[in-house]
């Protein structure tokens, strides 16, 4: 699918751990409600994205009560949706929930390609079941080399859940994807240049760094985020830092995927300049320029 424009925007929220009322985490942190106001707010974006992409722990207990309340809020999304497994996915419930969406298989590893952009999406199961890291073993590795195969000239995001790289975080290090499949899946990157960006989650945190010659980065949750603990601490503390979502802005012409945040915030935007002019009297600061 070509746009007329040559743009294509991809979103991408991650980590919504959707619980059913009462839960823990939907008492603390409020999960859900924090999800409905995600979906407000790529819904009121100026310029609509194409797509949007979560990439796991869409629930926190895997439950298929969840997955209900889940589907609920995330109906009122106006752009196509795909969804990915994290660790605090259940597989199976997750393929019931979204099986009449038509893109998941119907049995094994829950990833697929959506070839209807510009952008073709990859996106690839990384989900243990009883683990919180994640996994590529060698039929999903596979998997995705025959799929990359396909359409070696095509723009490529690979979205998935566990981030493929060390991030200095020691607990989510080592809950992370583990290290063997971290450098077979660099192995298989590296063959495959058409490869712009890998995306991922289960951090709750924004992070960005350079990963087998492409860009890879994660996504922050839509609710409660990570405290940025680097060695010597050891913890995992959660702060209400702003949730944001990713926008990858695709440009045909310059052939160049661009990564933005969108924070979701409730505050109203401060308008300074409706870029015709400034909108109040008040002189400059020194050394500002318009």
């Amino acid at each position: 699918m070509t746009h007329a424009d040559g743009i294509m925007l991809i979103a991408q929220i991650s980590d919504t751990h959707v619980q059913m009322p009462g839960g823990k985490l939907d008492r603390n942190y409020a999960t859900a409600a924090h999800l409905e106001r995600a979906v407000e707010h790529l819904n009121g974006l100026e310029r609509q994205p194409d797509v949007v992409l979560l990439t796991g722990d869409t629930v926190d207990e895997g439950t298929a009560q969840e997955y209900g309340r889940l589907r609920e809020i995330l109906s009122d999304l106006k752009p196509p949706l795909y969804v990915i497994p994290g660790n605090h996915d259940n597989r199976e419930e997750l393929r019931r929930a979204f099986a009449n969406d038509g893109y998941l298989p119907r049995d094994g590893f829950l990833h697929y390609t959506v070839e209807d952009w510009p952008v073709r999406l990859i996106g690839l199961d990384t989900h243990v079941v009883g683990e919180h890291g994640g996994a590529l073993c060698r039929e999903r590795l596979e998997w995705l080399g025959a799929r990359l195969q396909e359409s070696p000239a095509r723009p490529t995001v690979v979205f998935m859940h566990h981030p493929p790289f060390r991030v200095g975080h020691q607990l989510m290090d080592e809950m992370g994807l583990e290290p063997d499949s971290v450098a077979k899946f660099e192995q298989v990157l590296s063959c495959h240049k058409q490869v712009h960006q890998v995306i991922a989650g289960h951090l709750h945190r924004p992070v960005i760094t350079r990963f087998a010659g492409t860009v890879a980065s994660v996504c922050p949750s839509t609710a409660q985020q990570l405290a940025l603990d680097l060695p010597p601490l050891r913890r995992l503390a959660t702060v209400m830092d702003p949730a944001a979502a990713t926008l990858l802005f695709w440009d045909e012409q310059s052939g160049t995927l661009v990564h933005h945040l969108s924070y979701i915030d409730e505050r109203p935007t401060h308008l300074l300049n409706d870029g015709g002019g400034w909108l109040d009297n008040e002189p400059l600061p020194p050394g500002f320029h318009s």
